[in-house]
């Protein structure tokens, strides 16, 4: 089913996001309440299968000796998620474009989404362009671009005489997004960021300059103007919008019932059952009251709780940094990335 209508057929795009919007519970299932459970066909490719996941994603080849975590299967309580068939994913978005804009974990699951795609159909041509903060996969044959924005605030932050001003009610960096068929879009792990890694000096709200503000409140502030943006410009008749939940991190282990892991560091099952024991980050409440309240069409990718679970699938000491850094934010692939786009796979029409 197409995503770009033309004239006169508003009302079959309408219908097909209402689909998309309530397909889960019409069909009596919902994605995102489940447990883990071992499936020896996993994961979706091996890593030696895609030759470019970055370094930082990349816990096999950085030396992770384990590779049970790759081997999980994510099980909705109610029935099973359809495994993600990449040759029918490209004919079904044959000639569209797919943009992921975000931060990191938006990255992460772009790039998991490439290396299902490309495992997929190993002899499919495909190129890799990357421009500033732009990064495009193309399968020229198919003609189906596969992108990411890494716009880690959605809003804008702009170098002016005073320094870098991060401004909650701009949203300039939009113009990528137009004529998108389906956009993805993540921001939250930036937001508590302070120090030398905080990319910003002041914020700016309407005409008022503050050096510092409740970090949660700017993210609600800057999410208001994102999803304004939303209901501005997006036409549901030619553009579909989804929001990738909030990707967890695992840093103390009493949120998970074990006092003395410190982190993810040496974790190697996910944590048992479908509730997490820590709860919710308090950023999914915020993020699902502002999405509550725009009238254009918004499917929540909900990955928040079967990514609590999965304490395991870091890359810890097997990331970026090596044994001298320490990384319980991002997922390793294969991982826990593939199963948001097998979720993903499931949702679209």
């Amino acid at each position: 089913m197409s995503f770009r209508f033309h004239s006169g057929s508003s009302l079959t795009a309408a219908v097909s996001l209402l689909l998309l919007v309530y397909k889960a519970n019409a069909s009596g299932c919902d994605f995102f309440t489940g447990t883990w459970v071992v499936d020896g066909s996993y994961p979706l490719y091996n890593a030696s299968a895609c030759p470019f996941i970055e370094r930082e994603f990349s816990c096999q080849k950085n030396g992770r000796p384990d590779s049970l975590y790759t081997k999980f299967r994510w099980k909705p309580l109610h029935c099973n998620l359809q495994r993600f068939k990449g040759a029918d994913f490209l004919e079904r978005f044959k000639g569209k474009s797919i943009m992921f804009v975000g931060d990191s974990l938006s990255r992460n699951q772009w790039q998991s989404l490439t290396c299902i795609l490309h495992s997929s159909m190993p002899e499919a041509k495909y190129n890799l362009t990357r421009e500033g903060d732009l990064s495009i996969f193309t399968f020229p044959d198919y003609k189906v671009n596969v992108m990411l924005d890494r716009n880690v605030y959605l809003v804008d932050v702009a170098r002016e005489k005073i320094g870098r001003v991060l401004k909650l009610d701009s949203i300039e960096g939009s113009k990528l997004w137009n004529g998108i068929d389906v956009l993805i879009f993540n921001t939250w792990h930036w937001w508590n960021r302070r120090g030398p890694t905080q990319p910003w000096d002041y914020i700016q709200v309407g005409d008022e300059i503050k050096k510092d503000m409740d970090r949660m409140l700017a993210f609600e502030m800057a999410l208001t103007t994102w999803a304004r943006w939303v209901d501005s410009n997006i036409d549901p008749a030619k553009t579909l919008v989804l929001f990738q939940g909030i990707s967890p991190s695992h840093y103390n282990g009493t949120l998970w019932d074990e006092p003395s892991a410190k982190s993810c560091v040496g974790q190697k099952q996910p944590v048992a059952g479908s509730t997490y024991p820590g709860g919710l980050p308090p950023a999914v409440e915020v993020l699902k009251g502002v999405l509550s309240k725009i009238s254009k069409p918004v499917t929540l990718l909900d990955v928040t709780t079967l990514s609590l679970l999965r304490k395991d699938a870091h890359p810890s000491i097997y990331g970026l940094g090596g044994s001298a850094g320490l990384d319980c934010s991002h997922w390793c692939l294969p991982g826990v990335p593939d199963t948001w786009n097998e979720i993903l796979y499931n949702l679209l029409p």
